[in-house]
């Protein structure tokens, strides 16, 4: 018979899991309102192409930047009171889009909320990580994943709705009204829900313990997580070279363009594919190889532009964000195998440098993407094509399955 516990058990849903994952829906939810349309925002506002490219370049970067201070800080403050920080960071960029209706604005917010998820994933991982066995953190880290994935289904859905009825800049700026509102609500529950447990009274005990110094901690990352790394790369600039310009691509570029509402419901197209797929895949996994599931997703991720560039028209696109969503295969199996090869007493910190590494250089692609988009739109989506068939083809060769690990 299935109980309640046993159900819990499963999905590792432990106290502070839980306070987690409310949060993740919450600011989630108030941040992809607006965030997915702010390139049409940035546009309408009179800030042109650049600004997009810009715009795109920042949140890679910043989430480069920020990944390794939110992982110092989850290591030295403890994930409770991190979490709390890193929520306030982003209420304050929220208000500034709300205040001031500018693309200069926009861009200035984008520094504080655009990658709340960079720095505060390092903790979450860590929390993850802290609260579940090594043979649960795969589901653990599914199960954030999971939960990610409905604010980002709804998020957009509901902020084309708002643009729909109110226009594009008053619109988005109720979006983000919304968005401040939630992540106040976030930031109350987390604190009653989160335990603030040995390891975060350690943390403020043993502060010393928290390595500052990312070039010492890089030398404590192994070959095989520095595999991985390139490999992930390759398949990030895949995915940022196009990624801020697919809503263009739908409601301005192609034949038959789409609302804003259905760019919304496209959205939760891929949103409701990965949902589907997270639970059995991670299942699978764990009992099991877990390099073929990586694999599949750099595969998605690689057809994806390829075959957004055919799609001209509604349906075809419903297609196409379809194998966008295919694309989570094996995400929660890549973020448990970082955690699974950084040290025990480092997971947070070796998190961020690893996402610090990645986004750096990713966010090449991100400004790159929009001198390419000027070119062309095709140029861009044939190049994050190349760039896909590269990452894959380095990770077939080179990467590592979680079942060969000790």
């Amino acid at each position: 018979m299935i109980t309640f516990h046993r159900v819990k058990e499963f999905f590792g849903l432990q106290k502070s899991m839980v306070g987690l994952l409310a949060m993740v829906v919450l600011v989630g939810m108030g941040e992809k309102m607006g965030e997915r349309f702010l390139p049409i925002y940035l546009i309408t506002l009179g800030g042109g192409a650049l600004s997009v490219g810009l715009l795109s370049g920042m949140d890679n970067l910043l989430s480069a930047l920020y990944s390794f201070p939110g992982g110092y800080l989850a290591d030295r403050l403890g994930t409770k009171r991190a979490l709390l920080v890193f929520n306030l960071i982003a209420m304050v960029g929220f208000v500034v889009v709300i205040l001031i209706p500018a693309w200069q604005a926009v861009i200035v917010g984008s520094v504080f909320f655009l990658s709340w998820t960079a720095i505060s994933l390092p903790a979450t991982m860590g929390l993850v990580a802290q609260v579940l066995p090594k043979n649960r953190r795969t589901m653990g880290v599914t199960m954030h994943s999971l939960v990610r994935r409905f604010p980002m289904a709804l998020g957009p859905l509901v902020g084309g709705v708002c643009i729909d009825i109110w226009g594009r800049v008053n619109g988005i700026r109720i979006a983000f009204i919304g968005a401040l509102a939630m992540a106040v609500v976030a930031a109350i529950v987390q604190q009653i829900l989160i335990k603030e447990d040995a390891r975060d009274q350690e943390a403020q005990a043993t502060k010393s313990q928290a390595e500052k110094n990312p070039f010492r901690l890089l030398r404590e990352m192994t070959p095989k997580l520095r595999n991985l790394l390139i490999s992930d790369i390759l398949i990030r600039f895949c995915e940022q070279i196009p990624y801020a310009f697919v809503v263009l691509w739908c409601m301005e570029v192609i034949t038959m363009p789409v609302t804003g509402l259905q760019f919304g419901l496209l959205t939760t197209v891929e949103m409701a594919t990965a949902l589907l797929i997270y639970i059995p895949v991670a299942y699978l996994a764990d009992r099991g190889h877990k390099k073929p599931f990586v694999q599949m997703t750099f595969v998605f991720f690689t057809l994806f532009p390829l075959v957004l560039l055919f799609c001209h028209s509604f349906w075809p696109l419903a297609g196409a964000f379809v194998l966008r969503g295919l694309k989570e295969f094996g995400e929660p199996t890549r973020k448990a195998l970082i955690m699974d090869l950084a040290p025990e007493n480092r997971k947070a910190g070796m998190f961020g440098l690893y996402y610090l590494l990645r986004d750096v250089v990713v966010s090449v692609a991100a400004f790159g993407g929009a001198y390419l988009w000027i070119i062309g739109p095709a140029v861009n989506l044939w190049v994050a094509f190349g760039f896909g068939v590269l990452g894959t083809c380095w990770f077939t060769w080179k990467g590592q399955d979680l079942s060969d690990l000790p």
